[in-house]
């Protein structure tokens, strides 16, 4: 089936503005999401959300979904290393402050790879881990599923994949598709 006519099928003739069918998608999703983060998938709603707003900076579709999660992710790897570093060398601010600038250096020469040409997807993913552990308490050393780079690792892939399904929502309420075939067939 054309994606025009499966649209249309789906709108049964009626349709949305752009703005308020992802206002519908996103808000209803917005809900699901901090619902399920608070009682079933224990991860911070805060950190999905940051990815959802990296899903759409990013362009949206599959692509952006792709780039998104590979640049947060790698922001998580680079900042779960500085804060190993950090409780390695000993935390005092000179070490901190050391530590921190290798780990943005570390995250602008990461950007030289194709999927990561986005600098700020992978400052979230470096800022949603250091939150993370600070906001949880439980230090980057704790082994399991508890470790703050994991669990920050969850959320931005949760994140990433309800803002997939917010703009994919969206669109099919939207008009753009609609109207075209409404034109087509008055025409």
């Amino acid at each position: 089936m054309p994606k025009s006519e499966w649209f249309e099928k789906l709108g049964k003739g009626r349709s949305m503005k752009k703005l308020d069918a992802y206002s519908v998608s996103i808000g209803v999703l917005g809900a699901v999401d901090t619902f399920l983060t608070a009682t079933v998938i224990l991860v911070p709603v805060w950190v999905t959300f940051i990815a959802w707003a990296s899903f759409f900076i990013l362009g949206g579709k599959s692509s952006g979904l792709k780039q998104s999660i590979a640049s947060n992710l790698t922001g998580i790897v680079i900042a779960s290393l500085t804060l190993l570093a950090i409780t390695a060398l000993g935390a005092n601010p000179f070490i901190a402050a050391v530590c921190v600038g290798l780990g943005s250096a570390a995250m602008v020469q990461a950007s030289k790879v194709p999927l990561l040409t986005v600098i700020p997807a992978i400052v979230w993913g470096f800022a949603s881990t250091v939150g993370t552990t600070v906001a949880t308490g439980v230090p980057i050393t704790t082994v399991g599923l508890a470790n703050p780079g994991l669990v920050a690792a969850a959320a931005m892939i949760l994140g990433g994949l309800f803002g997939y399904l917010s703009e994919f929502w969206g669109d099919a309420m939207t008009t753009s598709e609609v109207t075209a075939v409404r034109n087509q067939t008055r025409a």
